[in-house]
């Protein structure tokens, strides 16, 4: 039985966690709770888990449920990204976003009743601190204790290549997972620190509406807060250096979103150099250059959204025998570290930087550590769908055909607009596509690209066939509901069994009808 250490926890300030109202304490005490009591190490673990974010989490209650000795190390607050600064809080704002928009929009479309006047932001903001708070409970320290692991608080670094410190306490292990995650990125922009700014970690702790925002990048975190905040009635500034919006996805794909928020009011400049910022009369500037011009553009907030970095400093990888650089930590396909002892998963060594990956490579780790390799898997194996969560959605799975190319494959490509899906034309969400991509002159699907309202609700049935090595033959073949926007698979079914119709084919079956009486 641990024994408890004498110290409780110091509260560290946190400026996350604000404002302190009922809900954010509610989520603080159990993600953060106040007085926790680390408790004494026990002489071996056969798992020490640092990092309490998604993968973190699962692979230490995978690792106890089994029977293993298990710590997890947390130095801020248990969930990671995803339930207090990500996935959680930004859909629940994107939520009442599109609930504003639908609302508004209503008269317009579907001759519902007229809405007129401002909404309550401070109420939208509160609900997603409800919600966070309310959810925060499954990730709580409490429960993984209760779970049987060993839960520390506090800095956790390597001391030798088989050992965690934490509090002045020593964890030995036999095996270690490391799942720091990462963290926003800060463009060099001369001003910027002095102006003040927000991420993706402070955000949603606004409670008032920023009646002008300026949005510098415009990958998904860019392009979901702006199009978010513009419904919620900011005038949106997103600054992309790129040609286009959301620069890795189908260019097809990010001209219908870049459409959607031009509707949405939203002021666009491609091919943006952020060169200084400063602060003048309670106006936050910034001076870019754009199509080879020089403008000053104002806002009352500054939003950086710029891309990620793999925590890895202070970890003391040096002394534990891990490989890391700017991508992150240095794994191999079994998601293993230079140190054999040691395995990473999860933002900190990802280029899939999502909380289902993470969880994903936290399912396949623990057979890899802890059973030699029985039980679990290869990385490059994963079939990784994800979503980017604008109006209408974007969600991928697999290769982009350039991707498909680059790996020596011949590729053929179908293309079905929701133009001709019945239920997207009735629903008025008709503006998008299926892109699939085939292997040569086969069905197997080596990648696709949705956009549609509920994108990132239908890809999955593509991810299960890629999975099961189930081709668009065989979704032909599967009855889809009428009317429902999912039969836009089967009609790529049907699309691509007409490929199979080629001159050849024609010409025996006209002989095969000529003879048959």
């Amino acid at each position: 039985m641990a024994r408890p250490d004498s110290h409780p926890l110091e509260q560290p300030r946190n400026p996350l966690i604000e404002p302190l109202d009922r809900y954010n304490q509610q989520w603080v005490a159990h993600v953060r709770p106040s007085g926790w009591i680390n408790p004494e190490p026990r002489d071996r673990y056969h798992l020490v888990v640092l990092g309490a974010g998604p993968g973190g989490l699962m692979s230490a209650a995978i690792a106890a449920g089994l029977g293993a000795r298990v710590a997890l190390v947390e130095r801020q607050l248990m969930g990671g990204d995803c339930l207090n600064v990500g996935c959680v809080p930004s859909k629940a704002l994107i939520a009442a976003a599109r609930s504003w928009w639908a609302a508004a929009d209503s008269h317009a479309s579907f001759g519902g009743p007229r809405i007129t006047g401002a909404g309550d932001f401070g109420a939208a903001m509160e609900r997603v601190r409800r919600l966070r708070a309310d959810l925060s409970q499954a990730d709580s320290a409490s429960r993984y204790r209760d779970l049987g692991v060993d839960v520390f608080l506090g800095e956790g670094r390597f001391s030798a290549p088989d050992r965690i410190s934490v509090q002045g306490k020593t964890l030995r292990f036999r095996r270690a997972i490391i799942a720091t995650g990462a963290r926003p990125a800060v463009p060099p922009v001369s001003g910027l620190e002095a102006t003040g700014y927000l991420t993706n970690e402070t955000i949603f702790t606004l409670t008032k509406l920023p009646r002008r925002l300026i949005i510098i990048g415009s990958g998904p975190v860019g392009c979901e807060m702006a199009q978010a905040f513009a419904r919620l009635g900011s005038e949106v500034t997103l600054l992309e250096e790129m040609d286009q919006i959301l620069p890795g996805e189908d260019a097809d794909a990010s001209r219908i979103v870049e459409r959607a928020m031009a509707r949405d009011g939203i002021r666009l400049f491609h091919r943006c150099r952020v060169l200084r910022a400063d602060r003048r009369a309670g106006d936050r500037l910034l001076q870019v250059e754009s199509e080879a011009q020089t403008r000053e553009i104002a806002g009352d907030e500054i939003l950086v959204a710029v891309g990620r970095i793999p925590n890895v400093e202070g970890l003391g990888l040096e002394a534990a025998g891990v490989d890391y650089g700017a991508d992150g930590i240095a794994v191999d396909d079994r998601l293993r570290t230079r140190n054999s002892r040691i395995f990473a998963i999860g933002d900190c060594c990802s280029k899939h930087q999502f909380t289902h990956a993470a969880d994903a490579q936290a399912r396949l780790v623990i057979g890899n550590a802890l059973f030699f390799g029985l039980g679990g898997g290869k990385r490059s194996q994963l079939i990784m769908p994800w979503v980017t969560y604008t109006t209408p959605e974007i969600a991928h799975v697999g290769m982009y055909e350039r991707e498909a190319i680059e790996q020596g494959h011949r590729v053929h490509t179908l293309t079905l607009p929701l133009e001709g899906v019945d239920r997207a034309i009735l629903e008025g969400q008709s503006e998008g596509f299926l892109r699939v991509h085939l292997r040569g002159n086969s069905d197997r699907i080596l990648g696709a690209t949705l956009v549609a309202e509920h994108a990132g609700e239908m890809i999955g049935e593509l991810a299960v066939a890629m999975r099961a090595g189930v081709g668009l033959g065989a979704i032909a073949k599967t009855i889809h509901p009428y009317p429902t926007q999912s039969e836009v698979f089967r009609k790529a079914g049907d699309a691509w069994r007409r490929t199979r119709l080629t001159p050849t084919v024609k010409r025996l079956l006209a002989w095969f009808f000529r003879t048959v009486r």
